[in-house]
């Protein structure tokens, strides 16, 4: 398959600069993978489409002030950093102005307060970092950085935490799971009256997630890994799901790579943690997951390849067709789509 298979024109008007005020009065395109229908609904209805027994999975990461503006201590050349992962105080970064950071290059941030010395060089402007600071590094960090908004979002947001889901838990990524900042504490409130068990995963967003394809043909691309973790509480619930015939749906492509990650790795689910690459594009037999709840994404990305996946392409792109002519709003501020079904489609 070639990557301009999955190309569509987007009007820049309808990339969606802030969020609304009220996080559940944003749209919500009901995609029916079975009967092929859609409907036109906002958030505040997904309540509607759930069934007592399902279980719901979010990834309760959350995002760090993981952009930071400083200079090469040599020269004063400009360095930005976008921090991606970590073992310890060695951190893989996307380094902006990456040729003059060689081997050995200190970085300085803060008049001094935090120095990164490159240790290893890695392609396409990763470089891995050595950081030294006194103190707390995440509350160095906390000073220092920025929130690392998307590159399309040109407009300043003035509170940080609507880049949060309210469930933002365990810190660590690059970017947010935007599919669940549509989410209320009264809606989950909501779907718990309803008999929805809700449970959490944490896949750390980096450049998996969000770095724009490169190659031509689909097959040649590399997944950058992404750091996971899954509970026994939550591996306990998903394997009784698919054991009583229950629906398990995802808040996001982040979760959702985490589930079916997971499931190809043991065949199960399990408390477990570590790093995925999973790459899901048409083709993939799907484990475990029923249901998506995904925000729209950009043409020719990794993310609108597995919602492709999942339901199929033509249906897809018809749902993203009927997204631009309603007027909906697209990507990390926009609005949402869920891609249901009524049964679960467990087979095993």
């Amino acid at each position: 398959m070639k990557t301009s298979e999955f190309d569509f024109n987007l009007p820049e008007e309808l990339i969606a600069q802030n969020p609304l005020l009220d996080r559940k009065t944003s749209r919500m395109m009901v995609v029916h993978s079975k009967t092929q229908e859609i409907e036109d609904k906002h958030f505040y209805d997904i309540v509607d489409y759930f069934h007592a027994g399902d279980v719901l999975v979010r990834n309760n990461t959350r995002v760090i002030p993981a952009r930071l503006f400083g200079t090469k201590e040599e020269t004063g050349a400009h360095v930005e950093l976008l921090l991606l992962n970590h073992e310890g105080d060695i951190w893989e970064c996307l380094t902006g102005n990456a040729k003059v950071v060689k081997l050995g290059t200190i970085v300085s941030f803060g008049d001094g307060k935090l120095r990164a010395k490159c240790v290893e060089i890695g392609e396409k402007g990763l470089r891995k970092y050595e950081m030294m600071y006194q103190g707390i590094f995440m509350e160095v960090l906390e000073e220092l950085g920025n929130v690392p908004l998307p590159p399309y979002i040109h407009e300043k947001l003035d509170n940080p935490e609507r880049y949060q889901t309210v469930y933002a838990k365990v810190e660590g990524s690059a970017a947010a799971p935007t599919a669940g900042l549509h989410f209320t504490d009264e809606i989950f409130e909501k779907l718990k009256e309803k008999g929805v068990q809700i449970v959490d995963v944490t896949l750390h967003v980096g450049l998996g997630t969000f770095r724009p394809m490169d190659t031509e043909v689909i097959e040649d691309h590399q997944m950058h890994s992404e750091a996971y973790f899954m509970s026994k509480e939550t591996a306990d619930a998903l394997n009784a799901a698919i054991a009583e015939n229950r629906r398990i749906i995802t808040v996001g492509t982040t979760s959702t790579r985490t589930v079916e990650a997971i499931h190809n790795i043991y065949g199960t689910f399990k408390e477990c943690s570590g790093q995925t690459d999973i790459f899901i594009y048409p083709g993939y037999k799907w484990k475990a997951v029923d249901c998506i709840l995904t925000n729209f994404h950009l043409p020719k990305s990794t993310l609108i390849m597995m919602i492709c996946s999942f339901a199929s392409k033509d249906l897809i792109f018809k749902a993203y067709d009927h997204a631009i002519n309603e007027r909906y709003r697209f990507f990390s501020f926009g609005d949402c789509m869920l891609i249901t079904n009524d049964e679960t489609t467990h087979t095993r």
